[in-house]
């Protein structure tokens, strides 16, 4: 059934969105296995290398009100998350860029709460990009300007990720009553225009259909700097009003990996470490993902808890499974000012 849809991916041809829809709707082992199978030879097609991908948490004292229905990260929503409000300081967001670089991971993803209007992000790409070498991410969702933005161009940030977690608007204002999906989208559109490389994601398992994942994958189609797609799989976290939803598949996570790498042969897919669980990283891999966030080497000076779930990756644990599965962990060489300090071994 689906053999057609799989050659025509194979040679690069753009998908159709009820071929998209056909290849979600799939349940035979059979034909499953095949999408996986297609994934991964496409993305060993282009690359073996794997990005490796820490994170710096700069604020969770975040304003939106109401909080999302979901959300484990801001203070005060879970008891197992960030439950105390904290905001680090210039000092700790070096520190931590240069455990993050010291280690040979190559980039660094710098995310925080709204309220700010993406000074704090300005901040750290200040910190990080006049301090480090590493590749920078800054992830504060819609809680920036134009003037952050183009802020943000000048310090040679590499990416800008504004996640939209669904595009069926009836469900994002029902888990999002504090936010609107036309503000993600402006941010998406105001990153496009500077040139910033965008990062721009779904959250599964939230109530939403395969149709919805059809269109939000569409939709992103339309970001011309769009580089990178994050595939998040829900996990509750307790004491919010979701606690009892019931988590994400890792069937569900893979599938939609492996499909987006089908429609987005050459872009990095990305799968943080505490959405799909540690653990089950080498799945990601399977189906087709080259990016694993929320990567933390030994020495990481703070304290660090996933978006997603309170558990992250561990450096040697991510990098052992990448090298299992015959694929390369991008880790740089140790930087030469590091070198002069003495530390020649990772």
């Amino acid at each position: 059934m689906i053999n057609k849809i799989i050659n025509r991916a194979l040679n690069g041809e753009d998908l159709r969105k009820n071929e998209v829809l056909d290849l979600f709707r799939v349940q035979s082992p059979e034909e499953t296995l095949k999408i996986f199978e297609t994934a991964s030879e496409i993305r060993n097609s282009r690359k073996r290398s794997i990005k490796l991908t820490s994170t710096v948490h700069l604020t969770n004292a975040c304003q939106v009100n109401p909080k999302c229905k979901y959300c484990g990260f801001a203070a005060k929503t879970s008891s197992e998350g960030y439950y105390h409000s904290f905001t680090k300081t210039e000092d700790e967001i070096l520190m931590a860029a240069k455990a993050v670089e010291k280690a040979g991971i190559p980039r660094v993803s710098c995310s925080g709460a709204h309220g700010y209007h993406g000074r704090h992000a300005v901040q750290a790409a200040k910190i990080v990009k006049e301090n480090t070498k590493l590749e920078l991410l800054v992830n504060v969702g819609s809680d920036l300007t134009e003037k952050t933005i183009k802020q943000l161009a000048d310090y040679q940030t590499d990416t800008v990720c504004c996640n939209l977690e669904t595009v069926n608007k009836e469900l994002f204002n029902h888990l999002k009553p504090g936010e609107l999906l036309k503000d993600r989208l402006m941010v998406c559109k105001m990153v496009n225009e500077v040139g910033i490389e965008l990062s721009s994601g779904l959250l599964i398992g939230i109530g939403e259909s395969y149709l919805d994942r059809v269109n939000h994958l569409f939709l992103l189609k339309e970001f011309p700097t769009l580089g990178e797609i994050p595939i998040m799989g829900f996990n509750p976290y307790q004491d919010t009003p979701m606690e009892n939803h019931p988590p994400c598949s890792l069937m569900e996570q893979m599938k939609t990996i492996a499909i987006t790498r089908l429609m987005f042969n050459d872009l990095r897919i990305t799968v943080p470490a505490p959405t799909i669980g540690p653990e089950n990283v080498k799945f990601s891999l399977i189906a087709g993902a080259n990016n694993v966030a929320t990567v933390i080497p030994d020495g990481y000076p703070l304290d660090i808890k996933g978006v997603g779930s309170p558990t992250y990756g561990n450096m040697e644990e991510v990098t052992g499974t990448i090298k299992a599965l015959g694929l390369d962990p991008e880790v740089r060489e140790v930087p030469c000012h590091f070198k002069e300090m003495g530390i020649s071994k990772i």
